[in-house]
């Protein structure tokens, strides 16, 4: 694939504002066509970012040819539309949660893994820079022997009708980080309110590590340090604020800290809507060598199977098992 990649949309809200965005921002990859079942809301979008727009997905395929799909559509909302995707054999990239159901997870993973399809997740946390920094410097045993890990988000809640809607389809982004950094969870306790919208969530990692998972839709992304990351290991400690604003190391003992903050010309640093463009600086090469997606749907299943423990747990009052895969 030496020439632009040809992406084509399948949503027009908000996050399919950001894919647009994305994608025309490239010079590895262009717009060929945007979704929406409402059309002209696809055209508002289409012509924002000079491309075509159709309310038909079948067409747009077959008039654009796309070597991507990148798939934007309400989060209770994502799996047939998905399924049918994976029958036409293109490349997909689909926005979190996978699905709701784990049996619809299995369905979309064995039939992607049948036509060896190319099924990316954007779990974009990952790819913000503190969390590059987090991981670079537990990987190379700054922190020690990790003992705890701490993740809290909050904030408005959503629209979709799930009674665990908090937990699937926000804080799969906490289950998935969490397991980015310190392994698998291999069991889980947890505690819920107001129908599941506010929930705390015990964790203990295969690693020997504990942690705490805080997540509710009683709060507001308005408010500062809405979200924040701690780990702890016997020889330092980090912090992460508000996913992109902020990292901060500390050795054990010391009263210096390392800090990094987006510097004055470092916009993209410092947007949080840009780690999905850091995404894509990993996912577009992945795609034109024919390689694995950086992070593969199979992310999106298992953060979906830890939240299925973490439910039972709370419907339980039990601790619950969490098998490694």
């Amino acid at each position: 694939m030496s020439a632009p990649a040809r992406v084509a949309i399948v949503g027009a809200g908000q996050w399919g504002e950001q894919h647009a965005r994305a994608f025309s921002s490239r010079a590895d990859s262009r717009v060929v066509g945007v979704f929406s079942r409402d059309l002209a809301r696809a055209e508002r979008r289409a012509a924002r970012w000079s491309t075509q727009a159709y309310d038909d997905v079948g067409r747009m395929i077959d008039e654009t040819g796309p070597d991507l799909i990148s798939v934007c559509l309400p989060n209770a909302e994502h799996y047939a539309p998905t399924l049918e995707l994976i029958a036409r054999g293109i490349p997909l990239l689909v926005e979190k949660p996978l699905v709701f159901h784990l049996d619809e997870a299995d369905r979309l993973l064995d039939e992607a893994r049948a036509r060896e399809l190319f099924f990316a997740i954007n779990f974009n946390h990952r790819f913000a820079e503190p969390v590059v920094r987090a991981e670079r410097d537990i990987d190379d045993g700054r922190l020690g022997e990790l003992s705890f890990a701490t993740w809290r988000f909050g904030g408005e809640g959503s629209s979709a009708h799930h009674p665990y809607a908090n937990l699937i389809e926000t804080q799969c982004h906490g289950i998935d980080l969490l397991e980015h950094l310190l392994g698998p969870i291999d069991a889980v306790s947890a505690e819920m309110t107001r129908g599941g919208s506010t929930l705390v969530v015990a964790a203990h990692f295969a690693c020997g590590a504990v942690g705490s998972l805080v997540g509710s839709y009683d709060s507001s992304y308005a408010y500062p340090r809405t979200h924040h990351v701690e780990v702890n290991g016997d020889a330092g400690r980090l912090l992460i604020d508000d996913t992109t604003r902020r990292y901060e190391f500390s050795a054990a003992g010391s009263e210096a800290r390392t800090v990094w903050e987006a510097g004055y010309f470092n916009d993209r640093g410092r947007s949080f809507h840009e780690t999905f463009d850091a995404h894509l600086d990993a996912l577009m090469p992945a795609l034109r060598a024919g390689a694995a997606p950086p992070v593969h749907a199979e992310a999106g299943r298992r953060a979906l199977r830890v939240a299925y423990r973490i439910i039972e747990a709370f419907e339980t009052g039990r601790r619950v098992a969490v098998p490694p895969h």
